[in-house]
């Protein structure tokens, strides 16, 4: 997984509809400081210094998938009382859509309240309901899956044994995710992983995995054991069981197993994790990763959600830093179409002339580097169209390109006179030109006016054309011919 990748994925993340059902509840944090013992009794006591109200939960879900920029839904029931109200007023004001929150008079919406003082909870008070939906709430809900499951991409479980996770809701978001050909996720609560049957993936820790498995995890086999056991049960294709600082296992029908390192960084409160995992998993699956690519992706922003106290959302920027740590360079400046576009216009927008230009940069040298900085020097900003592999193929032959188009592309971007690379898969660069609009196309001066694509189209809003003269004798072919005139004599 890669910075442009993952840029591409939020470009594009608000085309994903995600409902999310689940045990909803508020988290109630009082921070403040702890500097005396009681007289009352050997407790400390906490001055208050400030109070906050999150969504917990699968309300925590939620917010993490909005601040994904994902569109959300959330099914649920919640008390006719306080707590339920102020619950739907924070997802009000996160612009969230409520219309499947069934409110049930006989029950009190959960709220739990953390005291925290020097980076530390102090205690947690919870005041909740854990009894199943009555018949007919559960009916509600039942109906209203049935009725809307095929409007989202992905369905996500998350279960914190509050009781409206019944195993009816659950059979009835599985057979109807069926239907509609769309992935199942289920965050786990209890022993008995026969309920969540036919789901696409579940996202148990290792201390679930043990209770749901019978299996105690202590090296790579038992984890497989246990991996085995809840995957056979379950009828799951896919599970992936979260290890703290071992980091996460993805397991695959038919034997396959992913391991992923963890995100190395300062832990400092672990609880709202799994939420920010399910969350990543959604997006990247319903977005069209693979199963792993999604694990990393989710293992990324679980590296960050530990570093934050209490429940805590993670944001796209914050996921493309952390990829881009270690690809701190030449990475950072190749892009996508979807992540291009938008940057480019604010760029015009600012006052920044645009310079475009495209080639295949086979074995990159002298000649090029000094047509580039050229290009550079008529504009603010130079954006480089890269032919891909295929279209290098289709344009010069079955043997080239020599060096693939990821190389090429670092390669390029490394060199300060290019702004940005984007790569390109059609034979001429008229689609990227007609959505960049840049104010010069930059070509070869071996191109005549009239032979350069994307000539009327800048034209036509006041752009201009301006032919680069190549340094005499320097170019691929040539550089091709030298190296086989001399290793050829060598070899006879």
């Amino acid at each position: 997984m890669d910075r442009t990748t993952v840029e591409t994925l939020f470009a594009k993340i608000g085309a994903i509809r995600c409902l999310v059902i689940g045990d909803l509840m508020l988290d109630e944090y009082l921070w403040g400081r702890a500097d005396r013992i009681s007289p009352e009794a050997p407790v400390q006591v906490v001055d208050v210094i400030r109070e906050e109200l999150r969504l917990g939960g699968a309300g925590n879900v939620v917010h993490n998938l909005a601040a994904l920029g994902a569109q959300v839904s959330v099914c649920s029931v919640v008390g006719d009382d306080q707590n339920g109200r102020e619950l739907l007023g924070q997802f009000s004001h996160h612009q969230i859509d409520t219309s499947a929150v069934f409110q049930d008079p006989e029950r009190r919406t959960s709220r739990k309240t953390r005291v925290v003082a020097a980076h530390q909870q102090i205690v947690r008070i919870d005041r909740e309901s854990r009894d199943a939906l009555p018949e007919n709430v559960e009916q509600q809900l039942c109906g209203w899956i049935a009725g809307h499951a095929r409007e989202y991409s992905v369905i996500v479980l998350s279960d914190y044994n509050k009781g409206v996770l019944t195993p009816a809701v659950i059979a009835s978001a599985v057979a109807e995710a069926a239907v509609a050909g769309i992935p199942v996720l289920g965050d786990p609560k209890g022993t008995d992983y026969t309920r969540y049957a036919g789901a696409t993936l579940l996202t148990p820790n290792r201390k679930e995995a043990e209770a749901a498995s019978g299996v105690a995890i202590t090296d790579a086999a038992t984890l497989a054991q246990a991996a085995g056991a809840i995957m056979c049960t379950a009828g799951l294709q896919h599970l992936l069981i979260t290890r703290s600082e071992e980091g996460m296992s993805l397991f695959t029908q038919g034997g396959d197993v992913v391991n992923i390192p963890t995100v190395a960084r300062e832990v400092f409160d672990v609880s709202g994790a799994g939420d920010t995992v399910l969350a990543a998993l959604a997006v990247g699956i319903a977005s069209g990763f693979s199963m792993a690519e999604a694990a990393r992706l989710a293992n990324v922003a679980a590296g960050i959600a530990v570093g934050k106290l209490g429940t805590s959302i993670v944001t796209p920027q914050e996921i493309i830093d952390a990829v881009s740590l270690s690809h701190k360079d030449s990475h950072a400046k190749i892009k996508s179409i979807e992540v291009l576009s938008p940057l480019i216009a604010a760029e015009r927008n600012r006052g920044k002339r645009i310079v475009f230009t495209n080639g295949c940069f086979d074995l990159l040298h002298f000649g090029h580097v000094k047509y580039l900085q050229k290009a550079r020097s008529l504009g603010d900003l130079l954006v480089l169209g890269l032919n891909s592999d295929a279209s290098v193929r289709r344009l010069k032959g079955a043997k080239r390109p020599l060096i693939d188009q990821d190389e090429r592309a670092h390669l390029l971007a490394a060199l300060d006179c290019i702004d940005y690379v984007v790569i390109f898969d059609e034979d001429t660069p008229l689609e990227l030109i007609t959505a960049l609009k840049p104010h010069i196309l930059a070509k070869g001066g071996d191109y005549s006016l009239d032979g350069v694509v994307g000539r009327e189209i800048v034209e036509s809003y006041g752009g201009r054309v301006e032919l680069i003269t190549f340094v005499d004798g320097k170019s691929t072919t040539n550089i091709i011919e030298r190296v086989l005139e001399l290793y050829s004599t060598e070899q006879r």
